[in-house]
């Protein structure tokens, strides 16, 4: 019996390998562009380079377009919000107070846990319901979900906190099978890729908000 589990484990790993050979080889030009820019932007920010926001838009511009094509109409939603959201997080980390920045990473309190839990909580359900009844989406509730998240981690990165790393996580976790599911190897690749950066991202900035606060 334990042979034979190990035999369909085996098989069914070939075939999911066998599957993101052929979708990588028919990765466009477009979707390499917005994967090498947006792990590019992740890099940026865990150095919390100004660069995550200008490198950033240029994923999330192409990842409109091919989400839309793909059917995933709340990834593509979470992709404009990222963009108008990088407008307005470039202007925040630009912003200056006496010679320095005037935002600095810190780590959310009870009541920023509170209010990042409340956003998302909205948003998901704001998101199913739009998609369940105004969109021919066939994945509402995974799709709502990874863009709620993902919602929440990109306003929590605006404002410095660590926690939008956690955010980042979860939503790295769910896109990968989302991805590969609607046949985007590449981006489920990048999307795995996110999900070590955005690790490493949170032990970086914990390390210099512990060295900033000793």
């Amino acid at each position: 019996m334990a042979y034979l589990w190990l035999q369909l484990f085996f098989t069914a790993l070939s075939s999911i390998v066998q599957q993101f050979i052929e979708e990588f080889k028919n990765t466009t030009w477009l979707e390499f562009i917005a994967v090498v820019t947006g792990i590019a932007s992740v890099v940026f920010s865990r150095m919390e380079n100004i660069l995550v926001y200008p490198v950033g838009m240029i994923n999330t511009i192409i990842f409109i377009y091919l989400y839309i094509k793909h059917g995933l109409y709340a990834d593509a939603s979470v992709n404009f919000y990222y963009t108008v959201m990088s407008v307005v997080g470039w202007i925040m980390w630009a912003r200056k107070k006496e010679g320095h920045q005037a935002l600095v990473m810190t780590k959310s309190d009870s009541k920023d846990w509170r209010n990042a839990l409340l956003f998302f909580g909205v948003a998901w359900g704001v998101l199913y319901v739009l998609l369940l009844n105004f969109t021919p989406s066939t994945v509402p509730v995974a799709d709502s979900f990874t863009s709620a998240a993902a919602f929440t981690g990109m306003w929590l990165m605006n404002k410095k906190k660590l926690e939008n790393w956690i955010w980042w996580i979860i939503t790295d976790l769910a896109s990968v099978p989302l991805n590969f599911s609607k046949h985007l190897a590449f981006t489920a690749f990048q999307y795995t890729v996110f999900l070590v950066l955005a690790t490493m991202g949170y032990i970086t900035w914990k390390r210099k908000i512990e060295n900033a606060n000793p």
